[in-house]
């Protein structure tokens, strides 16, 4: 590309950060999305591309670059892509820098929409008894189950998860949502009163998710044992070193856990946040609440989980009934 079309591009992300909020990974994504596409330009128009090719491209254009995407990558990626240079195309007509609306014109490919593959009930209480034990040193494994319990338990994306500090930690009010979690006994836990955590989500969105007893408790048990002092603006899993724990010990540990009990290839940390928003809304839980403890921006991404939930109810009906 051009340093003219790369200083846009540049100028863009910045545009994004401050007045977007974009996250970090949104911006990397971006980033890449762009240069894959200034990058098709130049082979497809014989040389750099600056300002002027880019506000001059026609429909066909846009054309070949999706049609030389369609080989390479999914449906989902190039969706994301596209958005991006309708993005980056909008930003250029609000700076002045020209105008061009055949990119406008390009429809987004159709994504099947993959439901979420949530556990088992019982598999998220086995996952929480045997990482327990997976680990030589005591302190590992009580912060392993402290933040499996946290990520299931409040249903946090991992990122989430490993970001939070004491200092997020906020007194709250009792709240009659039902857990997803077991007590002693075969009686559901009820959030009682206790704590929450301010959790900053995708777009630097701030929501406050109610922590459950036993999920404190696990926290407590883990920073008692843990040899690492945090301070209150720290995060709160540390790694060996005590530096921050890097999310891909996390995983690595899962995929540990799974082949030592069994669990399905699709038990990453996030599956443990959709089995939470799963297990809610099948004890009662409705879809307002379950989109704000999960920090969905829109509802129809937390309707996803209606489906399994019938799904789930057709299966019972077909295996119960007996006329089915």
């Amino acid at each position: 590309m051009s340093r003219s079309a790369a200083q846009l591009v540049e100028d863009w992300l910045e545009w994004m950060a401050s007045n977007k909020r974009a996250s970090r990974h949104t911006l990397i994504s971006y980033q890449h999305d762009l240069s894959g596409f200034l990058q098709f330009l130049g082979e497809h128009l014989g040389g750099s591309t600056g300002r002027k090719a880019l506000i001059e491209l026609e429909i066909r254009d846009f054309r070949a670059w999706l049609a030389a995407r369609s080989h390479r990558f999914d449906a989902a990626s190039t969706a994301r892509a596209l958005s991006a240079v309708k993005s980056f195309y909008r930003w250029l007509e609000q700076q002045g820098h020209g105008k061009n609306s055949a990119i406008f014109h390009m429809r987004s490919p159709k994504i099947g929409r993959a439901l979420p593959k949530a556990l088992a009930v019982e598999q998220a209480q086995n996952a929480a008894s045997a990482i327990e034990t997976l680990e030589d040193e005591a302190w590992i494994n009580a912060r392993n189950l402290a933040l499996l319990l946290l990520i299931y338990g409040c249903g946090l994306r991992i990122s989430e998860a490993l970001s939070v500090k004491r200092m997020d930690v906020v007194r709250w009010k009792p709240s009659p949502l039902p857990s997803p979690l077991k007590g002693e006994g075969d009686e559901r836990m009820r959030v009682g009163e206790g704590v929450s955590l301010r959790i900053k989500g995708k777009g630097n969105k701030e929501r406050q998710v109610p922590v459950l007893p036993v999920v404190t408790q696990a926290i407590e048990s883990y920073l008692a044992l843990c040899p690492h002092h945090t301070s209150a603006d720290e995060p709160l899993f540390v790694g060996k070193e005590g530096k921050p724990l890097n999310p891909g010990v996390f995983q690595r540990t899962l995929r540990n856990l799974r082949r030592q009990i069994g669990l399905p290839e699709t038990t990453t940390p996030h599956a443990f946040r959709h089995s939470f928003a799963t297990h809610l809304l099948s004890a009662g839980g409705d879809l307002r609440s379950i989109q704000e403890l999960l920090g969905h921006a829109s509802l129809s991404t937390t309707q996803r989980y209606t489906h399994i939930d019938r799904e789930r109810l057709m299966n019972a009906y077909q295996n119960a009934h007996p006329r089915a």
